[in-house]
């Protein structure tokens, strides 16, 4: 199928702008989508914040980014961005929802255009309610086969995709690790002061706020200006420059991987990932060529001293060939066309059924949060044909 004209709406998020200043990992991916489509001949909208630069046209409900200015309640602008784009619904032939789940609700009360929503990541168990219930009415893509949740089909997996051109590469190893992301128990800043102290390097952290508690009690009484210091948010060529001059990026999670922008990133400065073997980090991380996929603490420390042996070009020839940004949209070309072909999604598999009425809570899934499961939430099989 040529999908030249096609005309689609990317539905971004609107915590930040699109692409975002900084962090902002989802802002990111939906901007090098549109971007990407718009470059390959589709007639795209962005949908996203008012402060949003793209070559193309934008529609937005919020003059900036939610996390921009606080006094903004994001619950009302999210719902009136979402619904100034079921509003114009008609006007598209197909919806990228890069929204989470909310907007797939939006739409449960018509059959077009066809949606497809690729799954940044399950927040909790009882996300899992929604995404069953508009299996019907969206399509999925996963951003890694280890973020894949059992009772969902998905059309592709769409790794998330970089220009390697904005990332600079640097072929000799740096003298110190380093943390980027944001405070959080799952992201393992702890872990990562942890093998910087017990290996005697430095470590460079590179986050955003998001865990008060956590970063109060586990890592702020770490931080010495010396051995640990905290670099507070960075930016664009700031964050190439952290990054570039690294000896390794520490990604030791606590829960499985959903895809790990700050790993291809890195690898794209030629820096090697010393990662956590759970969820998409072996897919990301070619052990022992770009970085290693570790079992435990005592196994990350162990490496250490053999990072400085890896050559960085490897790091940069892996994103090259994976992670650009052609390479994402060659996957969603993929998933659109199937999408647009089928219009609605196929009846759910059997197995698919089964596992919707299995214990949600009992999976493996990179969950944000995990809380209590509700007395009243009975999982019981249900007979299928």
């Amino acid at each position: 199928m040529n999908l030249q004209g096609l005309r689609v709406a990317v539905l971004a998020p609107i915590t930040w702008p699109t692409p975002p200043p900084g962090y902002g990992p989802w802002e990111q991916i939906a901007f090098n989508i549109a971007d990407g489509m718009r470059r390959r001949g589709l007639d795209v909208t962005l949908f996203a914040t008012g402060n949003s630069q793209f070559d193309g046209r934008v529609e937005s409900v919020v003059p900036v980014g939610c996390a921009e200015d606080p006094a903004l309640n994001g619950d009302v602008f999210s719902a009136l961005h979402i619904g100034r784009l079921m509003e114009r619904a008609d006007q598209f032939d197909l919806i990228h929802n890069n929204f989470d789940w909310k907007p797939m609700t939006y739409a449960l009360g018509r059959k077009t255009p066809p949606m497809l929503t690729t799954v940044h990541g399950f927040s909790s168990p009882q996300i899992l309610a929604a995404y069953y219930a508009c299996a019907w009415r969206s399509f999925y893509a996963s951003i890694s086969n280890a973020d894949r949740d059992p009772g969902l089909s998905y059309l592709a997996t769409t790794y998330n995709g970089i220009d390697p051109q904005e990332f600079t590469f640097n072929d000799k190893p740096g003298e110190y690790l380093v943390f980027l992301g944001r405070f959080h128990p799952e992201k393992g800043t702890h872990l990562a002061i942890e093998i910087a102290k017990r290996s005697g390097m430095q470590l460079k952290i590179a986050a955003i706020p998001h865990d008060d508690e956590y970063f109060a009690t586990m890592v702020e009484p770490h931080i010495d200006g010396e051995q640990i210091q905290f670099l507070g948010e960075v930016r664009r060529e700031a964050r190439n420059e952290l990054l570039s001059n690294a000896l390794a990026l520490v990604h030791m999670t606590t829960r499985p991987e959903r895809f790990g922008l700050t790993m291809v990133e890195a690898m794209a400065c030629g820096t090697p990932v010393l990662g956590a073997n759970m969820g998409s980090v072996p897919e990301i991380v070619v052990d022992g060529i770009t970085g290693f996929v570790c079992d435990t603490v005592e196994d990350a420390i162990e490496k250490v001293p053999r990072l400085a042996s890896l050559d960085r070009r490897a790091c940069r020839a892996r994103v090259e060939a994976e992670f650009t940004v052609d390479r994402m949209i060659d996957r969603y070309i993929g998933a659109y066309t199937q999408a647009v072909e089928q219009k609605l999604p196929a009846p759910p598999a059997p197995e698919e059924l089964r596992w919707r009425t299995h214990d949600w809570w009992d999976r493996p899934m990179a969950y944000t949060e995990i809380p209590p499961k509700p007395q009243s939430l009975v999982f019981k099989a249900k007979r299928t044909r």
